[in-house]
C-alpha cells in the first residue's frame, strides 16, 4: 500500500469495497520505485507512443497543442477492441460563448436525457494551463453528465504561453458565474451546482469554490477535484517515484511551469500551492481522486488532507496501477469506470439533497 494522507474509516471501507485504494499514511519524500501500469493502463500507453506523441518537455507548444492525446489513444483501443461509448454517446451536447475578462470563453453544454431541470456541474479540463480543450476531455464530461444525471458545463480557459497565469483563473470564475446566472436558460438548476476538474482544472475547480466562498455568491454543493495540481513542489515522493512517466512526467511539468507562468516564481502562489493555504473553511465538500503512477499523486492527497484540517468534509481514493490522465478512459480502464462511478455517486449524493 501506497503511503499517503489520513483519512476517515469510512473512506477506507470506501476505497476498499470498490477498487482503489485506501489512504492511511502521510505521504513522505522517499520514493518508491515506478509501479507497473495494469494491462489495460499499458495498451493505452502502447497506443499513445504508436501514434507517435511525445514527452512534452520534447516539443514546443506548437507541436505539443498538435500531438495525439491520450483520448486519441483511448479511441484507438476502442476500435480496435470494439467497444462503443455506451450511455454517454446519448448524451445531448452545444457550444456556447461565455462572456470573459479576456474575451469569448469557449464552452460546451452536455444534457443527459430526462425531463429536467437538471443539477449543473461547472467542469474544467486538464492541460497544465497550456495544451488541451473542449474535444480533449470530451468522455470525462459525458460520463460526468450521465453518471451524475446532471448538466454538465464544460468550460475552456485562456492558455499561456500567450495568456499566463492568473488569465485560466480568471476565465474559470467566470465561466462558473455565468453558469449560475444562466442556468434556467439551459434547463439547469442553479440552486444545485457543483464544480469539478481534472489536474490543472481541478485547480480551476478548488480556485472557484474559494473565490465563490469570499465572494459570497451561490456557493457549490460539492467539489471534485481529480488528480489537481495543488502544490509547487517537484521533490514530493510521487514526483521522485514517478519521474519518468508516462504521459506526464516531472520534466513535463517543469515544462507547464515555464509556459503558464510569466515567471517560475508565480507557481508558489496560493492559487497553485493550495496546499500551503490556511483559509479552507467554509468549502464545500470535496471528493479527491489520485492516480499511483502520477507526480501529482502527494500535492493532492495533501490538499485532501488540508480541507480535512479546516474542517471540510473530504473522501479521497487513490487508484493503483493507472497513470496521470486516467479518469476518462473508463470504456477501457477499469478502474477509470470505478473512479467515475464513484465521483458520479458522490456528486449524485451532494447535488440531490
Amino acid at each position: 500500500m501506497l503511503p499517503s494522507v489520513a483519512v476517515t474509516s469510512a473512506v477506507v471501507f470506501a476505497a476498499l469495497a470498490s477498487g482503489g485504494t485506501a489512504q492511511t499514511k502521510p505521504e513522505t519524500g522517499t520514493a518508491q520505485a515506478m509501479a507497473t501500469p495494469s494491462p489495460e493502463m499499458q495498451t493505452v500507453l502502447d497506443a499513445l507512443k504508436a501514434l507517435g506523441a511525445k514527452p512534452l518537455h520534447t516539443l514546443t507548444v506548437e507541436e505539443a497543442r498538435a500531438q495525439p492525446t491520450p483520448a486519441d489513444a483511448v479511441a484507438v483501443v476502442m476500435k480496435d477492441k470494439g467497444i462503443d461509448a455506451g450511455p454517454a454517446a446519448e448524451i445531448k451536447m452545444r457550444d456556447v460563448a461565455i462572456p470573459g475578462p479576456g474575451g469569448e470563453i469557449k464552452a460546451r453544454i452536455y444534457t443527459p436525457p430526462g425531463a429536467g431541470p437538471f443539477p449543473v456541474i461547472v467542469y474544467y479540463h486538464g492541460g497544465g494551463w497550456v495544451i488541451a480543450n473542449l474535444d480533449t476531455y470530451d468522455a470525462s464530461a459525458r460520463r460526468l453528465s450521465v453518471g451524475a444525471k446532471a448538466i454538465v458545463v464544460s468550460s475552456h480557459y485562456r492558455q499561456g504561453p500567450e495568456d499566463v497565469f492568473p488569465a485560466a483563473h480568471e476565465d474559470a470564475y467566470a465561466a462558473y458565474v455565468w453558469a449560475v446566472e444562466h442556468a434556467g436558460d439551459f434547463n439547469g438548476d442553479a440552486a444545485h451546482m457543483a464544480l469539478a476538474g481534472e489536474s490543472a482544472g481541478g485547480n480551476l475547480a478548488a480556485n472557484v469554490a474559494i473565490m465563490a466562498r469570499d465572494a459570497k455568491i451561490t456557493q457549490p454543493l460539492h467539489q471534485l477535484l481529480v488528480y489537481p495540481v495543488a502544490g509547487n513542489d517537484m521533490t514530493t515522493s510521487s514526483y521522485l517515484e514517478n519521474a519518468d512517466a508516462a504521459p506526464l512526467g516531472k520534466a513535463d511539468m517543469a515544462w507547464f511551469v515555464e509556459n503558464a507562468f510569466a515567471k517560475p516564481d508565480d507557481a508558489a502562489d496560493p492559487r497553485i500551492n493550495l496546499v500551503s493555504r490556511t483559509d479552507l473553511s467554509g468549502l464545500p465538500p470535496a471528493t479527491v481522486i489520485t492516480a499511483q503512477i502520477d507526480p501529482l499523486r502527494s500535492e493532492g492527497m495533501a490538499y485532501a488532507k488540508a480541507l480535512e484540517a479546516a474542517g471540510v468534509a473530504v473522501e479521497m481514493k487513490n487508484y493503483d496501477a493507472v497513470t496521470h490522465e486516467f479518469f476518462g478512459m473508463g470504456t477501457v480502464v477499469p478502474q477509470a469506470a470505478q473512479a467515475m462511478d464513484y465521483a458520479t455517486s458522490r456528486l449524485r449524493q451532494a447535488l440531490t439533497n
